[in-house]
């Protein structure tokens, strides 16, 4: 039996974290088809033969035609990036989802006009192409997800990289981290518009955010003018994979507002580096992690109230007035 984890459209994030823990976990003839994006480490396992996989549509279809004939009877297919294979094959095939995007018919809002036509396909990819494939999801909430919106079962299968991430030591740059890209669902703009309402009382926690700001110049760049007119404590550094336990450590707590998640990464890695965590009161944060504080994502002012929880700043009651003070506001002399 042979293994082939197909993954052709997987070079960075969560899904790169999780595609490089798995195949540092592939034991006996393993085959894989990889992005050519793809960052590999130097101690690949000699078990694994891969094949890199330019990012164009051609080289794409190529690798989906040549994929049956990788397969024989008997063998697991891991279809990791979220698509079926494109033709019949005679492997056991497994379709690990891995995006919310694709699993119901979420708002494409806000996303430029290529991701939206390349979701749209996907899509129908997903929906057309499954046959009598296994889907493999990593939440609760991604199984009931997929329930409703594919009319599929989906099987609980979680994983994530293993060894111990440093416990953070000494004194942290960063009051707040968030590790995120720059899609409108992970929701920085609503997050720094909590930062400005904190700063009009006063109040200016440092946050660090991780955005790439070659792919996500336009976001950067509000955030900056943001920043400048409202003396923000706001630092953007991208990170690179391996420098994401060095992040964490000088950071004293992982904030993370984003609008769903199929299963948000982060928030484990922060838990297991000793980051405190403030998050989205949302099913997906619950799925992996217990938050310290949690607020409404869609509402800044939710977001700056529970920052002022968690620093247990000092903050004006908003007790309700009596109907004897009611009155006798009303009726005081003029």
């Amino acid at each position: 039996m042979k293994l082939i984890i197909s993954a052709a459209n997987v070079h960075q994030g969560g899904g790169r974290t999780l595609l490089l823990a798995l195949l540092a976990a592939a034991r006996g003839p393993t085959i894989a088809l990889a992005d050519s994006r793809l960052v590999l480490p130097k101690d690949l396992p000699g078990n694994i033969q891969l094949t890199l996989v330019e990012p164009t549509l051609a080289a794409r279809f190529q690798a989906e035609r040549r994929l049956p004939s990788l397969c024989a009877e008997g063998d697991v297919l891991i279809a990791f990036g979220n698509l079926p294979p494109l033709f019949p094959n005679p492997a056991k095939v497994f379709v690990y989802i891995q995006n919310r995007y694709l699993t119901s018919a979420r708002s494409l809002a806000g996303l430029p006009l290529r991701a939206r036509m390349r979701i749209l396909v996907e899509r129908f990819w997903l929906r057309r192409f499954l046959r009598d494939a296994t889907i493999l999801v990593q939440t609760p909430s991604m199984v009931t997800e997929v329930k409703s919106g594919l009319g599929r079962d989906a099987v609980l299968a979680p994983f994530a990289p293993q060894g111990e991430s440093p416990i953070p030591k000494g004194p942290k740059e960063y009051d707040y981290i968030y590790v995120a890209s720059g899609e409108p669902h992970k929701n920085h703009r609503r997050l720094v518009e909590a930062w400005e309402m904190l700063a009009s009382e006063g109040h200016y926690p440092s946050l660090r955010t991780t955005l790439d700001s070659s792919r996500e110049g336009e976001l950067c760049g509000w955030i900056e003018e943001q920043r400048q007119s409202r003396s923000l404590k706001i630092t953007n550094l991208h990170v690179a994979p391996d420098e994401m336990a060095s992040a964490y450590a000088t950071s004293s707590s992982l904030i993370y507002p984003s609008l769903f998640e199929s299963f948000g990464l982060p928030l484990i890695e922060a838990e297991r580096a000793g980051l405190s965590i403030v998050a989205a009161e949302r099913d997906y944060v619950r799925d992996v992690v217990a938050p310290g504080e949690t607020f409404d994502p869609e509402s800044a002012v939710s977001i700056a109230r529970a920052i002022k929880r968690h620093m247990q700043l000092n903050s004006e009651g908003n007790a309700v007035p009596s109907a004897e003070t009611f009155l006798e506001r009303l009726t005081r002399p003029a």
